[in-house]
């Protein structure tokens, strides 16, 4: 019982040094591949063809940007990780019988898809607050939202923002329009359930809410002097 209590501690030792030092590596490296495409392809019973062509931000339409913030974590640039607000409140509507949702935010997420499992459980939960706590430490917010829209599943064998374009749209995606933009956002509940064209009626409600919250968010803007000026 002894030796298996060290064996556990040393592995728990080595696993926070390692942590660090995997998260800092992709300050610089670009994710070559995730977890979740190989559990994907190891699931899938027929032909698994994946297609992943990573871009640096610069490559991938503000729109594209701005449309996955509205859609997924609109206080992106503000939280250090967390929101703590989205928790509150999906709490909150828990206690009043509602079903509890996800308050999960792009940090989160990106903790999740590149180094993680997709199948929910109180261990991956653990590891993935800490993994988001290393991003946040290591990553700038351009960092983190560049690595998520390259790694973030788009539809069967599709993952990043450059395959989802050339899928759905045939165009690159820093050609990606308010629309395109809008509809490939809508997906991400369920990115192998839905379709980013045709819009189905309820990817279509989506896209309105997003159009509508883009507009209400205005111009991106990850430096802060450069938000406050914008907003003064």
């Amino acid at each position: 019982m002894i030796k298996i209590l060290r064996i556990l501690l040393k592995s728990w030792i080595a696993f926070m040094i390692l942590a660090p030092i995997w998260v800092m590596s992709y300050t610089w490296i670009d994710v070559p591949a995730t977890p979740l495409m190989g559990i994907r392809k190891l699931q899938s019973k027929q032909k698994h063809t994946l297609q992943h062509h990573w871009v640096p931000l610069s490559q991938i339409s503000k729109n594209l940007q701005l449309a996955v913030i509205c859609s997924e974590d609109q206080r992106f640039l503000e939280h250090e990780g967390f929101d703590k607000k989205a928790i509150e409140k999906a709490l909150a509507e828990h206690k009043a019988g509602k079903r509890l949702r996800g308050a999960s935010t792009i940090s989160q997420q990106t903790a999740k898809n590149v180094f993680l499992w997709p199948h929910r459980s109180w261990i991956r939960k653990g590891l993935e607050s800490y993994f988001t706590f290393l991003i946040e430490s290591f990553w700038s917010k351009e960092r983190i939202l560049e690595i998520y829209l390259n790694s973030i599943e788009m539809g069967n064998g599709i993952y990043g923002a450059e395959a989802a374009a050339q899928f759905w749209f045939n165009k690159s995606a820093l050609d990606l329009n308010r629309d395109e933009a809008a509809a490939l956002a809508s997906i991400l509940p369920n990115p192998r359930k839905f379709l980013a064209t045709p819009a189905s009626d309820y990817t279509q409600k989506r896209k309105e809410w997003i159009f509508i919250q883009m507009h209400n968010y205005g111009t991106l803007v990850f430096d802060k002097e450069q938000q406050n000026e914008y907003n003064e």
